[in-house]
């Protein structure tokens, strides 16, 4: 087959999918900011597999799927979650706990938040993992100019986990407050309400989405389960489980694609 992968570099994970792949018999391009170009020469392919979640790539990824080119993860779902406000209001569809948000300017947080209410998480409304991400613990740390509209999260304190899931398994790990997933992390057992969590989280796709992570914070005072980041596509830097994660990806992806075909 001819499979396409879309991502923001040819290395990393992009390039083990690419090894991994091209091993089993498959020919497989990276589309980069170098080569990608939206247009007929992309429905060469088979399908594609969505490694970013830049725009651009994801214009990339509803273009083929108008084209009647599957590509996976759905581009909508990778949108969805890359997207804050979108994945926020996601999980509360789910019924899963995610702390408090305001949107506004500066002007009007100095104006209608409490001291009481600080601290909060400054996250950039595009975006995923800890990239432009910072702790807001006083007005004086809220700066924006032309009215920029801010998203604000409450911060949650306590245990922050980085949960990685591939299939049925699942790496739970410990990781430092607002570090991205490149940090040394404490791997641990998967806690059964964490283990509950991934799948409801999983089964709200229907089958759709066949791996990824959760940021997830065990509250201190109460010891519930917040979601505060989900993650399409993570790199999995940090896992620790028995499986390899390149090659049960892309099995599971070619899967995917054979059974869509049959059907």
């Amino acid at each position: 087959m001819n499979i396409g992968i879309l991502s923001k570099r040819n290395t990393m994970m992009a390039g083990r999918l690419r090894d991994c792949l091209e091993n089993k018999g498959h020919t497989v391009s990276i589309y980069t900011l170098k080569n990608l170009i939206i247009n007929n020469s992309l429905l060469n392919n088979d399908f594609y597999i969505l490694k970013s979640k830049s725009l651009f790539f994801l214009y990339a990824g509803f273009f083929l799927e108008v084209n009647n080119i599957p590509v996976f993860p759905k581009p909508q779902i990778s949108f969805m979650q890359k997207n804050r406000i979108q994945s926020h209001f996601l999980m509360k569809r789910i019924g899963l706990l995610t702390p408090k948000i305001y949107l506004g300017t500066v002007d009007t947080f100095r104006n209608q938040l409490d001291l009481k209410d600080f601290p909060f998480i400054l996250k950039p409304i595009m975006g995923s993992g800890s990239k432009g991400v910072r702790i807001i613990r006083s007005y004086d740390d809220l700066k924006s100019k032309n009215n920029t509209i801010l998203y604000l999260e409450k911060y949650v304190n306590g245990i922050h986990y980085t949960v990685y899931f591939i299939a049925n398994e699942i790496c739970t790990l410990i990781k430092p407050p607002l570090s991205n997933e490149h940090v040394d992390m404490e791997k641990i057992e998967t806690p059964e309400d964490i283990r509950n969590l991934i799948q409801k989280w999983r089964n709200y796709f229907k089958g759709d989405v066949l791996f990824g992570h959760l940021d997830i914070v065990r509250e201190k005072s109460n010891n519930k389960l917040y979601v505060v980041d989900p993650g399409s596509f993570p790199e999995f830097t940090n896992w620790k489980c028995r499986i390899s994660p390149v090659e049960s990806i892309c099995n599971l992806i070619l899967e995917k694609y054979t059974n869509l075909k049959k059907n």
